[in-house]
């Protein structure tokens, strides 16, 4: 009953999905020049022999499945890869990531005709859909054409658990679906096979076995030069909220430090004339990276209002608040502190670490991240790792150590993937 009236609904919604995605794109959210995909049209034809489709949902996702790619192609390299996302960011991020040869599209919303078309275009022989992008449409679809779907670093909340357990009959019908399903970590794989999911296996994050974000060399080179000796530190991927904090904190903390500079890397960088604006409010200098300058004495904070290049202000700064977990104004759930581990950075994060649970306690227990409640015990947190530099150097080796632990990940995930690659 549940599922036939979701059809409806959604069958119902379509009809008004291009006024909605038409003013999507014109406030930003969607490229208007590949609208069309998003109703199941392709932009290019199908290549010939056998596909397999990968589905993420924005950019963290997105990236974790870049080491499952790379694996797959050795594995069989005539076999073509297609990659779908949901957002403008992903898709932007990809452009420059995916290796030759990889197809994306964005994914059809989960609209039948939409749907339909695009599993008759692309008729994938595989499909792996990572974390819980769980679309009944385009799963049923899926199924009817007897395509094997796994869920990949498979991840629900607590609230999302929840949610799933007061609907018995619908959950069983969802995750029943999965030929296999890879959870995160035991807990999450409990939940999947509460929930009806047949063959579970816990194999680990996957966003832990990423290699170390890359970085442009000259743009890191010319950005060392212009920072020098100062004092640094970074906040990244900050939410609204916790710019306010950040902008205290730098504040609190410049007294004692003489040309201290903060790195402020917006999650989103449409928020950046905002930002300047409290910056500035506040008194302070700013300067912004989308605007092709660098950091000159004068700066104390520099906004970073790109996307992709995190890995060149990892590099530049000892100490990192990994943001998102510190967000007051609405919850996020926290970003993930292994980018920042794997390149060797001490580590502040907030309470709200919910959608890295077990690798943020992990980090916490090996003494290279620690948790700051509020702008005090953050700006308590930077201070001391900025006067005592050889601790920031002992918590940053502890997460290089621990994030290379982590990189077996990729061994678990391809090892439970290979019958059903081996079927190909």
């Amino acid at each position: 009953m549940i599922a036939f009236l979701y059809r409806r609904v959604t069958d119902a919604a379509g009809l008004g999905a291009p006024w909605y995605l038409r003013r999507r794109a014109r406030h930003g959210k969607e490229d208007p020049s590949r609208l069309r995909e998003r109703f199941g049209h392709a932009a290019i034809p199908r290549p010939g022999g056998k596909l397999i489709w990968l589905h993420a949902a924005s950019v963290g996702e997105s990236l974790s499945l870049l080491p499952v790619i790379e694996r797959i192609r050795e594995r069989l390299p005539d076999t073509t890869i297609l990659m779908t996302t949901g957002t403008l960011t992903s898709a932007r991020l990809l452009a420059e990531r995916l290796p030759p040869g990889v197809v994306h599209q964005f994914v059809p919303i989960d609209y039948r005709p939409a749907v339909r078309r695009f599993m008759n275009h692309w008729r994938p022989d595989l499909a792996l859909i990572v974390e819980s992008e769980l679309w009944p449409n385009l799963l049923d679809e899926a199924e009817a054409r007897a395509v094997p779907i796994i869920l990949v670093n498979g991840r629900l909340s607590a609230r999302s658990f929840r949610r799933w357990r007061a609907w018995p009959t619908l959950s069983r019908r969802i995750f029943g679906k999965f030929v296999l399903v890879l959870a995160q970590d035991q807990l999450q794989a409990s939940r999947f096979e509460a929930l009806g999911a047949g063959k579970v296996e816990p194999t680990g994050d996957l966003k832990a076995a990423m290699a170390p974000l890359p970085a442009d060399p000259e743009k890191l080179a010319r950005l060392k030069t212009a920072i020098a000796a100062r004092p640094v530190w970074l906040a990244a991927s900050t939410h609204p909220g916790e710019e306010e904090m950040v902008i205290a904190t730098h504040q609190a903390l410049e007294p004692d430090f003489p040309g201290l500079l903060t790195l402020l890397a917006l999650r989103h960088p449409k928020r950046a004339e905002t930002v300047v604006t409290e910056i500035r409010n506040a008194g302070l200098r700013c300067r912004r990276y989308s605007e092709a300058v660098l950091p000159d004495a004068d700066t104390q904070i520099y906004v970073i209002d790109t996307m992709g290049e995190l890995g060149v202000f990892y590099r530049l700064a000892p100490i990192v608040l990994v943001a998102g977990s510190l967000a007051a104004k609405s919850p996020v759930g926290g970003h993930n502190p292994l980018e920042a581990a794997a390149l060797g950075k001490a580590i502040l994060h907030g309470p709200d670490t919910v959608n890295s649970a077990a690798m943020t306690q992990a980090l916490d227990d090996c003494g290279a991240a620690r948790r700051v409640d509020g702008v005090e015990e953050l700006t308590l947190a930077v201070g001391e790792l900025l006067r005592h530099p050889e601790r920031a150097e002992a918590m940053g080796a502890a997460g290089m150590d621990l994030a290379a632990a982590q990189r077996s990940i990729i061994d678990r995930v391809m090892g439970a993937l290979d019958p059903w690659l081996g079927r190909l």
